[in-house]
C-alpha cells in the first residue's frame, strides 16, 4: 500500500488531507509538534479507515527535529507529501521580534523547501509521485511577510512542477482563501469581519484539490471567487490592499 506524509494534519486543511489520502487508500505518516494529538488523529483516522497511521512527533523549526522527518524518505517510499504546517502572528512585521519572524520563516519557506527536497529525490528515482504545498491566496497580495512566504510557496512549486512532470513527479501549490479552521481562532480573528461567501469549507477544498492534481494542475485556487481575486489583485490599489489585509488573508490580525 502507497503511504503519504502530511505536516500539520490534526486540523483544518491537514486535517482534510489525511482524511482524503486516507480514504483513497494511503497508510499515512502524520507530523507536527504535539504528540498527544496526532496520536488521537492517528487513532481515529485508522478506525474511519482502516489504513496504518505512523505518528512522528516534531518541531519543524528545530533543524535537528526537521531532520529526522527528512531522514524518513529514505526509510521507505512516500509516494504524496502534503506540506501544510502552517504559521501566523497577529503583529506587524516591525512590531515582531526578529526571532519569530525568523521562525515564521523557516516553517513557511524553509521546511517547504527542505521537505520537497528529501521528497522529490526518491520519487523522480521511481518515476512517479508527487507533492502538495499548501500555499494562500494571500500570495498574490503584496502585504507582509506572510504574504511574501506564500508567495514564494506558490512560485517555487509552480516552477518545480514544470520542471519535474517529465519525470513523472507532480507537484502542485494550493492556494486558499479564508477556510473554516483554528488558524484564524489561533490568531484571535472575528470571523464575523469576514463575508459569508468568501468561507470555504476543508473538506470540500481538498477534494477540489485532489481533482486538481490528478489533472496535472500546478496551481489550485478554489472556487470562481478565488480565481478572480487572484488574477486580480495585481490591479487593485494600493487602499483597498490595505484595508483588505486587515481581514487576515496574509496571516496577520491587525486592530
Amino acid at each position: 500500500m502507497a503511504t503519504a506524509l502530511v505536516t500539520g494534519p490534526t486540523a483544518g486543511i491537514g486535517r482534510a488531507f489525511a482524511d482524503k489520502l486516507a480514504r483513497e487508500g494511503y497508510d499515512l505518516v502524520l507530523v507536527a509538534r504535539d504528540e498527544s494529538r496526532l496520536k488521537e488523529v492517528a487513532t481515529e483516522i485508522s478506525r474511519l479507515h482502516g489504513v496504518a497511521c505512523e505518528v512522528l512527533a516534531a518541531d519543524l523549526t528545530d533543524p535537528a527535529e526537521l531532520a529526522v522527518v527528512e531522514r524518513r524518505f529514505a526509510d521507505g517510499p512516500i509516494e504524496v507529501l502534503v506540506n501544510n504546517a502552517g504559521f501566523g502572528q497577529k503583529k506587524p512585521f516591525w512590531a515582531n521580534p526578529v526571532e519569530q519572524e525568523e521562525k515564521q520563516l523557516d516553517l513557511l519557506v524553509r521546511v517547504v523547501l527542505r521537505l520537497t527536497h528529501a521528497a522529490v529525490l526518491p520519487m523522480i528515482e521511481r518515476g512517479s509521485g508527487a507533492v502538495v504545498n499548501v500555499s494562500s491566496v494571500a500570495g498574490f497580495v503584496p502585504r507582509g511577510t506572510y504574504s511574501a512566504h506564500k508567495s514564494w510557496v506558490t512560485n517555487f512549486s509552480a516552477g518545480l512542477a514544470i520542471e519535474l512532470h517529465a519525470k513523472g513527479v507532480a507537484v502542485m501549490a494550493l492556494a486558499p482563501g479564508f477556510v473554516h479552521t483554528e488558524f484564524h481562532e489561533r490568531m484571535g480573528m472575528d470571523k464575523t469581519v469576514v463575508p459569508s461567501f468568501l468561507w470555504l469549507d476543508a473538506t470540500d477544498l481538498v477534494d477540489e484539490a485532489w481533482k486538481d492534481l490528478m489533472r496535472g494542475k500546478a496551481i489550485s485556487i478554489p472556487t470562481w471567487r478565488y480565481k478572480l481575486i487572484s488574477a486580480g489583485a495585481r490591479y487593485v490599489p494600493r487602499s483597498l490592499i490595505a484595508r483588505f489585509s486587515t481581514l487576515g488573508l496574509d496571516g496577520r490580525r491587525r486592530g
